[in-house]
């Protein structure tokens, strides 16, 4: 029995003493290819943790290049390296393809579940354009909007009806440029340089493009590489501004509206009822205009009777139903949302913060909403290392449930980012992270989901 039981413990020790079997590692995996019209790209690491991250890019101007990604390089390599997997689709049209990229979004993350696996939690994120979690709640598990358009398409091209209007009616009334129903986007577009450059040379031509700056609320920072003008500083507020008007602006105020109409079948913006004196009194840019007009000579309120007595522009009630549906935001959330914005954004005004807030609380959702600011001119000029700052804190909510609001004030963001070292560049440029607390003004024309369009 005794030499049974040493047999037996022998063959146990040297068991014991040789390495299992090695197991082989999940490859990490890149998909690229076709789903329709629209192209995709997916990365899978090897050790993926179940969880998608479905990334929307932004506008992309008509004609323009139009290619997948799966996240922003920066974002990719945090993503993978962290076990995540990462997704994005470009979208079969461009210009305002809001309604073509919800589709092939959802598209591209039901090819995502047969071809690789169901995902334990989705995240949707992406910058500029918005609007999957509101048409899919039940598909997501949170969202990250970056530099957004939170205000809904209506709100936003009215806006750019505003200051379109406020250009031609006070600089080039007897001109032929087309505000709306366009035939040809960019014979208007250089109509409006020369008029932007006619208008630049006098001070009264100055002091009228602040104006019209001021009812789209732009900002006077343009140059991310440069500090932002002091707050009393109106030329140099004017000259980011006209950067902000010419060629950014005017290139969706023209050709991207012409877009817009064909899309929508006519034109879906109207500035039917507006008071544009209430505009300028709401407006950032409100102390600005008054001290240029002085300097000018010029009548302000005089000016403010003329945009207010001319001829009024109403929406085509199909087009305007078109926009509506593609799309007006109605508040009501379902999963957590972290949105993100730089204060100097001139191409999505900080204010669709401001927007997007007031109809969330509208649905009492307040509360799965957070919303951070970074200091800095530009659309979307965050660093690697600030978009990773707030996924982190996303990331959190998910897991625990609630947010750690301590982790959302501006020196906790700045040092979560500054731990990622050198992912605090932008443009190959060192910058210091630069969250700030920050209350946006409120949008200049408000437009919600289930709103009246003026007759």
């Amino acid at each position: 029995m005794r030499r049974s039981t040493l047999a037996f413990l022998v063959v146990v020790a040297l068991a014991c003493q040789q390495s299992p079997a090695p197991q082989p590692q999940p490859t990490p995996r890149n998909l690229t290819g076709v789903l329709g019209a629209a192209s995709y790209e997916i990365d899978v690491p090897g050790k993926w943790n179940g969880t998608l991250f479905l990334y929307s890019h932004g506008y992309v101007a008509p004609g323009g290049r139009n290619a997948a990604q799966s996240a922003p390089g920066f974002a990719r390599t945090w993503l993978l390296d962290h076990h995540f997997a990462a997704a994005g689709s470009a979208y079969s049209t461009t210009g305002w393809a809001v309604e073509d990229a919800l589709k092939d979004q959802m598209a591209l993350l039901d090819f995502f579940t047969r071809n690789v696996s169901k995902p334990t939690r989705v995240i949707a994120w992406g910058h500029s354009l918005a609007g999957l979690i509101q048409l899919h709640p039940d598909r997501f598990d949170a969202a990250m909007p970056m530099c957004g358009v939170l205000s809904g398409a209506i709100a936003t091209w009215n806006v750019e009806l505003d200051s379109t209007y406020a250009f031609k009616t006070l600089l080039a009334p007897q001109s032929q440029l087309e505000l709306v129903h366009l035939t040809d986007g960019f014979a208007d577009l250089d109509l409006a340089q020369k008029i932007l450059t006619a208008a630049q040379q006098t001070q009264q031509g100055q002091a009228r493009l602040a104006l019209v700056a001021a009812l789209a609320d732009l900002p006077g920072w343009f140059s991310p590489a440069q500090h932002e003008p002091a707050a009393n500083d109106y030329t140099s507020q004017a000259s980011a501004q006209w950067l902000w008007i010419s060629p950014s602006g005017f290139g969706y105020a023209f050709p991207g509206r012409l877009e817009l109409e064909q899309r929508a079948g006519g034109n879906p913006s109207w500035n039917v009822g507006v008071d544009y004196g209430t505009l300028l009194a709401a407006s950032v840019d409100r102390a600005e205009v008054e001290s240029l007009y002085a300097k000018a000579g010029l009548n302000l309120q005089q000016d403010i009777r003329t945009l207010n007595a001319g001829t009024r522009i109403k929406a085509d009630p199909a087009a305007a139903a078109y926009l509506d549906r593609n799309l007006s935001l109605d508040g009501n959330l379902s999963v957590p949302v972290l949105s993100m914005h730089t204060t100097g954004d001139g191409l999505v005004i900080p204010s669709n913060e401001s927007a997007y807030a007031r109809v969330v609380a509208s649905t009492g959702k307040q509360d799965v909403l957070r919303q951070v600011f970074v200091h800095r001119a530009g659309h979307c000029t965050f660093t690697a290392a600030e978009t990773i700052a707030a996924l982190q804190v996303l990331l959190k909510r998910l897991d625990s449930g609630r947010w750690d609001d301590s982790a959302l004030q501006p020196a906790a963001l700045n040092a979560a980012a500054l731990a990622q070292g050198s992912a605090n560049q932008l443009f190959g440029i060192p910058f210091d992270p630069s969250f700030v607390r920050y209350t946006p003004a409120g949008f200049p024309r408000p437009f919600f989901k289930g709103s009246a369009v003026p007759a």
